[in-house]
């Protein structure tokens, strides 16, 4: 049987090629976005900068280390603190008793002391001198004191999570049309197979020829693939820091296990797509297989109609639990780039149970039209094979930048609606504005920190916090969206938080760390409606007592002048500007690197889907020769041929397409939901141009593919 399937492979190269060529590419981009999110998990090894002349560096605790359940044990986790403590004077004195100390210039926020100090002296007599007052770093440890060490990580979190999403993206796409060109590819040689059964062939030898096949061009095609991913990887990196996507220093690393888990996956995914097809092949009679009939039966088996309906309602059950029991997180982007997958999966799966209905719908004039709606009925799996690619794309489109564009929408619109200030001055200065009072105008200011709860003892989560001096002017000031107490209440002994903490009732206490590490017992004054993430916890000031203040939230009075209150505003130290100002550049409606990411996600998709499109329909084509000279004969000019073909592939494509933007009604629904379950603001951004261009693209790619094969040239 390998003989025969290696001449097999001799022999119809020209109809593998599609496939070989596809099954490359999709390896080839898996490679490039593994070797490139293998270069996102550690940061570069540099030099220590700022204190590279000194021996020892003495730096501040700036983590908070709490013990959490794990199971019948216990483990340690720790969270990064949110104002890292100084080297204060005391430790300061005794480390200059062992030598001179360099403090580099860098104060901690809001302390008044350096946050670490180099020095030269014997290791052990610093560490016992500082104790566990502080942290004594030594050798490339000592990096950790550079302020690039924090950048680099942010950065490096940045590129993962944008990678991340598009490898797991790339691994769907490539994986599920490289499956379904495969399937169509072994249902086109029915005639073939019935053949070999006549010749003496039993079941299990078709289902060999078919698995070797599939395995040599999977190997062969896997080898290609990773010689393009190498060569790719390098320019994905330079393009993500062109685009500013990713910091200047990134490239890609040499690391190996990514190329091979894209080798593996070529062969795997080959044998899988060919796998069901094989079977089939092999329970086919001779004389079934070698009948004239060209309408597709049996093209829904039980299999994949059962495996179709449990996605459906499996997709069906995740959004519903997630509406129900964590509403948050649909808004997140690996939850909406990921969990249309399983609905797209289950569209095209059940795709050909609504081709022949839908083309009982359709009506076209003439007799063109009447062969259009014949050979669409006729021709499910052709019709399935076509549409599957363009759902896939048109999903992608549709679910992922309109749920991008509506969460940011939405996000935008709910930082408008829970402020009533009219100017916003916002500083950036380690050393904090300087809030005073201005006549005709009420000012809060506060300050950015953090608190850390301890929920259901076995995770330490870190909340963003705001700490504010009044409580009443932040009522003022502030429309916050409180289902439960009052602003007003807030003082030195109680927290603001929202429904999202595991205990979120007004007057009881929660124990939580501060921003500084200090653990303290706080009542609970109101509570926050979740909303899209952006509503945080509310302190006062004398629980942030090291923050700077970085925002001051400012309402006018009825008739002050505006000019003068501006004026008065800047003596603050900080950049005074209206609050629609503000919210444009603190609320954009997508970022550069989101929109970068989105590019690289649907440009895959798009690229992928034309190839899959062309490799279906030239395969389609190359085998209509005796059914469009029958045309000819039964008295068909040439341009209704052609016509027959545009009108039946163009019906493949809008079957993709609609089911496309079903999936995205449905997935910008749950969305929607979601943001009104949370009291957000519900602003569902569809994005009509994008989808649309998506789908005249296919359209374009699909038809000049299926008028090029030579039986539709020239029959």
């Amino acid at each position: 049987m390998l003989t025969v399937a290696l001449a097999a492979l001799r022999t119809r190269w020209t109809t593998l090629i599609g496939t070989f060529v596809a099954l490359a590419l999709g390896v080839g981009l898996i490679a490039t976005m593994g070797l490139g999110l293998a270069s996102t998990f550690d940061a570069p090894d540099r030099e220590p900068q700022r204190f590279a002349a000194s021996r020892v560096v003495v730096m501040g605790n700036d983590t908070l280390t709490v013990p959490v359940r794990r199971g019948a044990s216990t483990a340690q986790v720790t969270q990064r603190l949110a104002h890292p403590h100084p080297v204060d004077s005391e430790l300061l004195s005794d480390l200059r008793a062992l030598g001179p100390v360099t403090a580099a210039g860098r104060q901690a926020t809001g302390s008044g002391g350096p946050d670490a100090v180099g020095l030269d002296a014997p290791v052990a007599d610093v560490r016992r001198v500082v104790g566990d007052r502080a942290q004594v770093l030594t050798g490339d440890d000592r990096r950790r004191a550079d302020p690039s060490t924090e950048q680099d990580a942010e950065a490096l979190l940045t590129v993962n999570a944008l990678l991340g999403t598009a490898a797991g993206i790339t691994a769907f796409v490539s994986v599920f049309v490289v499956a379904s060109t495969f399937a169509f590819a072994v249902a086109l040689r029915r005639r073939e197979f019935g053949l070999l059964r006549t010749a003496g062939a039993t079941p299990g030898q078709l289902r060999r020829l078919l698995l070797t096949e599939a395995a040599a061009v999977g190997t062969l095609a896997s080898a290609a693939g990773c010689a393009l991913g190498h060569w790719g990887a390098p320019h994905l990196a330079q393009l993500l820091v062109d685009g500013g996507a990713a910091p200047s220093w990134f490239t890609v690393r040499p690391v190996v296990w990514p190329l091979h888990a894209a080798f593996w996956t070529g062969p795997v995914v080959a044998l899988a797509g060919v796998w069901a097809a094989s079977r089939r092949a092999g329970r086919t009679g001779p004389a079934e297989a070698l009948r004239e009939a060209d309408v597709d039966t049996g093209v829904l088996p039980p299999v994949r109609r059962l495996l179709g309906f449990a996605l459906l309602a499996g997709a069906v059950f995740l959004m519903t639990k997630s509406l129900v029991t964590d509403a948050s997180g649909l808004l997140k982007r690996k939850t909406y780039t990921t969990q249309p997958m399983v609905l797209i999966t289950a569209a095209a799966l059940l795709a050909p149970l609504l081709v022949r209905p839908l083309t009982r719908l359709l009506r076209l004039p003439g007799a063109t039209g009447m062969l259009v709606r014949a050979n669409t009925a006729a021709s499910l799996r052709r019709t399935a094979a076509v549409a599957a690619p363009v759902l896939i794309t048109v999903a992608l489109a549709g679910s992922v930048l309109g749920s991008a564009m509506t969460v940011s929408q939405a996000k935008a619109a709910e930082a408008r609606e829970r402020t009533r200030a009219d100017l916003v001055v916002t500083g950036e200065d380690l050393k904090g504005l300087e809030a005073r009072p201005v006549p005709g105008a009420v000012l809060s200011a506060s300050a950015s920190t953090a608190v850390f709860v301890r929920e259901e003892g076995t995770a330490l989560i870190r909340s963003q916090a705001r700490a504010v001096d009044d409580a009443t002017t932040l009522a003022a000031v502030e429309r916050l969206p409180v289902v439960a107490g009052d602003l007003r209440d807030l003082d030195d002994r109680s927290i603001v938080v929202n429904e999202e903490w595991e205990r979120h009732t007004v007057g009881a206490t929660v124990r939580v760390w501060l921003g500084d590490g200090r653990p303290v017992s706080l009542r609970i004054a109101a509570v926050l409606a979740i909303g899209t993430g952006n509503n945080g916890a509310y302190v006062t000031a004398a629980n942030a007592p090291t923050a700077p203040v970085d925002r001051i939230d400012v309402r006018l009075a009825p008739g002050a002048d505006r000019v003068a209150v501006t004026a008065a505003l800047r003596d603050t130290g900080g950049t005074v500007r209206s609050t629609d100002r503000w919210l444009a550049a603190t609320h954009p409606r997508t970022s550069p690197q989101t929109r970068l990411g989105l590019i690289v996600v649907l440009g895959i998709a798009l690229v992928y889907t034309a190839l899959g499109l062309a490799n279906t329909l030239l395969m389609a084509g190359s085998v209509r020769s005796t059914e469009l000279n029958a045309l000819r004969l039964a008295g068909a000019t040439r341009p209704q041929v052609l016509g027959v073909v545009a009108g039946e592939t163009l019906f493949a494509v809008g079957l993709g397409a609609v089911l496309g933007i079903a999936v995205t009604a449905v997935n910008l629904a749950g969305l929607g939901a979601a943001l009104a379950t949370l009291s957000a603001p519900v602003t569902v951004a569809v994005q009509w141009p994008v989808v649309g261009g998506t789908a005249g693209a296919c359209a374009v790619v699909a038809v000049a593919a299926a008028m090029a094969p030579k039986a539709v040239r020239h029959g």
